[in-house]
Protein backbone atom coordinates (compact mmCIF):
# COMPACT_ATOMS: atom_id res chain seq x y z
CA UNK A 1 0.00 0.00 0.00
CA UNK A 2 1.42 3.43 -1.39
CA UNK A 3 2.58 6.08 1.85
CA UNK A 4 -0.29 8.17 0.59
CA UNK A 5 -2.84 5.90 1.48
CA UNK A 6 -3.90 3.97 4.57
CA UNK A 7 -5.94 1.45 5.67
CA UNK A 8 -8.34 2.39 8.64
CA UNK A 9 -9.00 0.53 11.69
CA UNK A 10 -11.28 3.46 12.41
CA UNK A 11 -15.12 3.11 12.49
CA UNK A 12 -15.78 6.39 11.11
CA UNK A 13 -18.31 8.56 11.07
CA UNK A 14 -21.46 8.55 8.06
CA UNK A 15 -23.21 11.53 6.80
CA UNK A 16 -25.79 11.95 4.47
CA UNK A 17 -26.35 14.55 1.99
CA UNK A 18 -27.96 17.11 3.77
CA UNK A 19 -25.19 17.22 6.42
CA UNK A 20 -22.53 17.54 3.02
CA UNK A 21 -24.59 19.91 1.78
CA UNK A 22 -23.96 22.15 5.31
CA UNK A 23 -20.16 21.30 5.27
CA UNK A 24 -19.69 22.81 1.97
CA UNK A 25 -22.02 25.90 3.24
CA UNK A 26 -20.10 25.62 6.13
CA UNK A 27 -16.22 25.58 4.32
CA UNK A 28 -17.55 28.90 2.39
CA UNK A 29 -19.76 31.01 4.38
CA UNK A 30 -17.76 30.24 7.46
CA UNK A 31 -14.68 28.87 7.10
CA UNK A 32 -13.96 30.93 3.90
CA UNK A 33 -12.37 27.71 2.57
CA UNK A 34 -13.01 28.66 -1.31
CA UNK A 35 -14.95 25.42 -3.66
CA UNK A 36 -12.11 25.54 -5.81
CA UNK A 37 -9.35 24.85 -2.87
CA UNK A 38 -12.04 21.84 -2.14
CA UNK A 39 -11.84 20.69 -5.75
CA UNK A 40 -7.97 21.38 -6.41
CA UNK A 41 -7.86 18.83 -3.32
CA UNK A 42 -10.51 16.65 -3.70
CA UNK A 43 -8.74 16.32 -7.75
CA UNK A 44 -5.48 15.95 -6.13
CA UNK A 45 -6.84 12.91 -3.82
CA UNK A 46 -8.22 11.25 -6.79
CA UNK A 47 -5.05 11.66 -9.06
CA UNK A 48 -3.07 9.88 -6.78
CA UNK A 49 -5.36 7.07 -5.63
CA UNK A 50 -5.40 6.22 -9.22
CA UNK A 51 -1.52 6.66 -9.87
CA UNK A 52 -0.90 4.54 -6.42
CA UNK A 53 -3.74 2.30 -6.88
CA UNK A 54 -3.99 1.17 -10.40
CA UNK A 55 -0.92 1.97 -11.96
CA UNK A 56 2.15 1.29 -8.94
CA UNK A 57 3.11 5.03 -8.84
CA UNK A 58 3.64 5.74 -12.32
CA UNK A 59 1.67 6.86 -14.75
CA UNK A 60 3.93 7.83 -17.64
CA UNK A 61 2.00 7.21 -20.94
CA UNK A 62 -1.25 5.07 -19.95
CA UNK A 63 -4.42 6.17 -21.43
CA UNK A 64 -6.78 7.57 -19.08
CA UNK A 65 -10.08 8.95 -19.76
CA UNK A 66 -11.93 11.38 -17.68
CA UNK A 67 -15.42 11.57 -17.89
CA UNK A 68 -17.33 14.82 -16.35
CA UNK A 69 -20.33 16.88 -15.79
CA UNK A 70 -20.59 20.41 -15.41
CA UNK A 71 -20.82 20.59 -11.88
CA UNK A 72 -18.45 20.38 -8.99
CA UNK A 73 -18.39 16.30 -8.88
CA UNK A 74 -16.78 17.31 -12.84
CA UNK A 75 -14.82 20.09 -11.69
CA UNK A 76 -13.00 17.62 -9.29
CA UNK A 77 -12.49 14.64 -11.92
CA UNK A 78 -11.09 17.89 -14.20
CA UNK A 79 -8.30 19.06 -11.72
CA UNK A 80 -7.23 15.00 -11.79
CA UNK A 81 -7.09 15.32 -15.50
CA UNK A 82 -4.62 17.80 -15.03
CA UNK A 83 -2.44 15.68 -12.86
CA UNK A 84 -2.55 13.09 -14.32
CA UNK A 85 -1.64 15.01 -17.43
CA UNK A 86 1.40 16.72 -15.21
CA UNK A 87 2.67 13.06 -14.36
CA UNK A 88 2.90 11.63 -18.05
CA UNK A 89 -0.25 10.09 -18.42
CA UNK A 90 -1.94 10.35 -21.89
CA UNK A 91 -5.24 11.87 -21.01
CA UNK A 92 -8.99 12.39 -22.87
CA UNK A 93 -11.47 14.06 -21.39
CA UNK A 94 -15.30 14.03 -22.06
CA UNK A 95 -17.53 16.26 -21.15
CA UNK A 96 -21.96 16.14 -20.70
CA UNK A 97 -22.18 19.43 -22.03
CA UNK A 98 -20.52 21.93 -23.94
CA UNK A 99 -18.21 24.87 -22.59
CA UNK A 100 -20.93 27.40 -22.03
CA UNK A 101 -23.08 24.80 -20.11
CA UNK A 102 -20.42 24.57 -17.46
CA UNK A 103 -20.87 26.26 -13.76
CA UNK A 104 -18.20 28.95 -12.93
CA UNK A 105 -15.71 26.67 -11.23
CA UNK A 106 -15.53 23.77 -13.28
CA UNK A 107 -15.21 26.27 -16.56
CA UNK A 108 -12.22 27.17 -14.31
CA UNK A 109 -10.78 24.06 -14.85
CA UNK A 110 -11.69 23.38 -18.25
CA UNK A 111 -10.28 26.66 -19.36
CA UNK A 112 -6.81 25.27 -17.52
CA UNK A 113 -6.68 21.59 -19.64
CA UNK A 114 -7.77 23.42 -23.00
CA UNK A 115 -5.26 26.11 -22.37
CA UNK A 116 -2.60 22.94 -21.75
CA UNK A 117 -3.76 21.38 -25.06
CA UNK A 118 -5.42 18.57 -23.03
CA UNK A 119 -7.63 16.56 -25.99
CA UNK A 120 -11.41 18.05 -24.45
CA UNK A 121 -14.73 16.42 -26.12
CA UNK A 122 -18.35 16.36 -25.27
CA UNK A 123 -19.94 12.82 -24.83
CA UNK A 124 -21.32 11.90 -28.06
CA UNK A 125 -17.40 10.92 -29.61
CA UNK A 126 -17.14 8.49 -26.74
CA UNK A 127 -14.17 6.49 -28.46
CA UNK A 128 -15.20 2.68 -29.63
CA UNK A 129 -12.19 0.99 -29.87
CA UNK A 130 -9.16 2.64 -28.10
CA UNK A 131 -5.95 1.31 -25.92
CA UNK A 132 -7.48 2.46 -22.47
CA UNK A 133 -5.32 1.74 -19.37
CA UNK A 134 -8.31 3.35 -16.84
CA UNK A 135 -11.54 5.63 -16.42
CA UNK A 136 -12.19 8.38 -14.10
CA UNK A 137 -15.70 8.59 -13.30
CA UNK A 138 -16.82 12.64 -12.44
CA UNK A 139 -20.07 12.51 -13.82
CA UNK A 140 -22.63 13.03 -11.39
CA UNK A 141 -21.77 13.82 -7.93
CA UNK A 142 -24.24 14.37 -4.85
CA UNK A 143 -26.18 16.30 -6.48
CA UNK A 144 -28.27 13.09 -8.38
CA UNK A 145 -31.85 12.97 -8.97
CA UNK A 146 -33.34 9.80 -10.34
CA UNK A 147 -32.02 8.11 -13.27
CA UNK A 148 -29.13 9.48 -15.27
CA UNK A 149 -29.78 10.63 -18.95
CA UNK A 150 -28.81 11.89 -22.21
CA UNK A 151 -24.85 11.80 -22.20
CA UNK A 152 -24.09 11.13 -18.25
CA UNK A 153 -26.01 7.46 -18.98
CA UNK A 154 -24.31 7.22 -22.42
CA UNK A 155 -21.10 7.75 -20.62
CA UNK A 156 -21.94 5.33 -18.01
CA UNK A 157 -22.62 2.46 -20.00
CA UNK A 158 -19.77 3.19 -22.23
CA UNK A 159 -17.74 2.91 -18.71
CA UNK A 160 -19.19 -0.24 -17.73
CA UNK A 161 -18.02 -1.48 -21.27
CA UNK A 162 -14.57 -0.72 -21.72
CA UNK A 163 -13.19 -3.40 -18.97
CA UNK A 164 -10.86 -1.24 -17.16
CA UNK A 165 -9.99 -0.40 -13.65
CA UNK A 166 -12.88 2.87 -12.81
CA UNK A 167 -12.50 5.04 -10.27
CA UNK A 168 -15.52 7.20 -9.43
CA UNK A 169 -15.07 10.52 -7.88
CA UNK A 170 -17.28 11.01 -4.58
CA UNK A 171 -19.76 8.38 -5.86
CA UNK A 172 -20.04 6.06 -8.67
CA UNK A 173 -22.31 8.03 -10.83
CA UNK A 174 -26.07 6.40 -10.36
CA UNK A 175 -25.76 5.76 -6.46
CA UNK A 176 -27.51 7.74 -4.05
CA UNK A 177 -25.51 8.97 -1.82
CA UNK A 178 -27.89 8.81 1.18
CA UNK A 179 -30.09 6.15 1.21
CA UNK A 180 -27.83 3.68 -1.59
CA UNK A 181 -30.24 3.04 -3.96
CA UNK A 182 -29.22 2.12 -7.28
CA UNK A 183 -30.17 4.30 -10.46
CA UNK A 184 -30.52 2.81 -13.71
CA UNK A 185 -27.68 3.26 -15.49
CA UNK A 186 -25.29 3.29 -12.40
CA UNK A 187 -21.07 3.23 -13.10
CA UNK A 188 -19.69 -0.06 -11.46
CA UNK A 189 -16.26 1.46 -9.74
CA UNK A 190 -13.05 -0.55 -9.11
CA UNK A 191 -12.71 2.32 -6.45
CA UNK A 192 -14.37 5.11 -5.31
CA UNK A 193 -12.65 7.82 -3.64
CA UNK A 194 -15.77 9.90 -1.51
CA UNK A 195 -14.55 13.58 -0.01
CA UNK A 196 -14.08 14.45 3.83
CA UNK A 197 -16.33 11.95 5.37
CA UNK A 198 -17.92 9.14 4.17
CA UNK A 199 -21.29 8.99 3.09
CA UNK A 200 -24.17 6.84 4.83
CA UNK A 201 -25.83 5.25 1.09
CA UNK A 202 -21.85 3.77 0.57
CA UNK A 203 -22.65 0.99 3.26
CA UNK A 204 -25.70 -0.78 2.01
CA UNK A 205 -25.28 -4.11 0.89
CA UNK A 206 -26.51 -3.06 -2.61
CA UNK A 207 -23.80 0.00 -3.05
CA UNK A 208 -21.35 -2.56 -1.91
CA UNK A 209 -21.66 -4.04 -5.56
CA UNK A 210 -20.86 -0.61 -7.70
CA UNK A 211 -18.44 1.20 -5.35
CA UNK A 212 -15.59 -1.14 -5.35
CA UNK A 213 -12.66 -0.33 -2.77
CA UNK A 214 -13.85 2.41 -0.73
CA UNK A 215 -11.60 5.02 0.20
CA UNK A 216 -12.11 8.96 1.65
CA UNK A 217 -10.04 11.23 0.58
CA UNK A 218 -8.78 14.97 2.93
CA UNK A 219 -10.39 18.34 1.15
CA UNK A 220 -9.26 19.77 4.46
CA UNK A 221 -12.04 20.61 6.15
CA UNK A 222 -11.72 21.87 9.57
CA UNK A 223 -12.31 19.48 12.34
CA UNK A 224 -14.24 22.13 13.88
CA UNK A 225 -16.30 22.98 11.44
CA UNK A 226 -17.92 19.33 12.27
CA UNK A 227 -18.91 20.53 15.60
CA UNK A 228 -20.41 23.54 14.52
CA UNK A 229 -24.16 23.74 16.05
CA UNK A 230 -25.61 22.61 12.81
CA UNK A 231 -24.20 19.61 12.68
CA UNK A 232 -22.73 18.39 15.92
CA UNK A 233 -20.70 15.69 14.35
CA UNK A 234 -17.51 13.88 16.35
CA UNK A 235 -14.90 13.21 14.37
CA UNK A 236 -11.43 11.63 14.88
CA UNK A 237 -8.12 12.25 13.51
CA UNK A 238 -8.91 10.17 10.53
CA UNK A 239 -6.01 11.82 7.65
CA UNK A 240 -3.40 11.50 10.83
CA UNK A 241 -1.58 9.63 8.22
CA UNK A 242 -2.16 10.23 4.98
CA UNK A 243 -4.30 12.00 3.00
CA UNK A 244 -6.05 9.32 1.77
CA UNK A 245 -8.28 6.27 3.45
CA UNK A 246 -9.04 2.84 3.11
CA UNK A 247 -12.57 2.46 4.43
CA UNK A 248 -13.40 -1.49 2.82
Amino acid sequence: MSTYIKNSNTDFPKIDTSQMIEVDRLMIEEYHIELVQMMENAGRCLAILVKERFFDGDVEGKNIVILAGTGGNGGGALVAARRLHNWGAKVQVFTTAEEKKFTPLPLHQYRILKRMGVPISLAEVLPEKENIDAVLDGVIGYSLNGNPRGFAAAMIHWANFQKVPIAALDTPSGLDLTTGKLYDPIIKADATLTLAMPKKGLFTSDARKVVGELYVGDISVPKELYQESSLRIETKNIFRYSDIVRLY
